[in-house]
C-alpha cells in the first residue's frame, strides 16, 4: 500500500497547525505530529476506519482523532488522505464534499 497525501489534506494540515499555533507552538507541532503518525496505522490496516456516513461508499472511510475527522479513500494499492476536517463540521453543507475534490 501507498499513502498519499492530496493537496487539500496537506492544506487542512496546514490550517490546522496555524491556528493552534497563535497559541502554542509547541502544542501545534505536537498535534500535526500525531496526526500524521496516527494516519500511518493505515498502510497496516486500510479499513482501520469507519465507513464516511455521508458518502455512503465502503471506499471512502475516516479515522477519528481527538475533534478530527481523517477523511480518506482506499483506491487499489493507494490510500489517499483527503482531507482532515474538525468533528462538527457538516460535511452535508459543503458545496463540494472531500471525497469528490480528491
Amino acid at each position: 500500500m501507498k499513502l498519499i497525501w492530496t493537496d487539500p489534506s496537506v492544506e487542512d494540515l496546514r490550517s490546522i497547525r496555524d491556528y493552534i499555533a497563535r497559541d502554542s507552538d509547541y502544542y501545534a507541532a505536537d498535534l500535526v505530529e500525531h496526526l500524521i503518525l496516527f494516519v500511518e496505522r493505515l498502510l497496516q490496516l486500510p479499513r482501520l476506519g469507519r465507513v464516511v456516513p455521508e458518502a455512503g461508499d465502503e471506499n471512502i472511510r475516516e479515522l477519528i482523532y481527538q475533534n478530527h475527522r481523517i477523511i480518506y479513500r482506499i483506491s487499489g494499492k493507494r490510500i489517499e488522505i483527503l482531507a482532515i476536517v474538525h468533528g462538527r463540521r457538516d460535511l452535508t453543507k459543503q458545496r463540494t464534499p472531500p471525497w469528490e475534490i480528491g
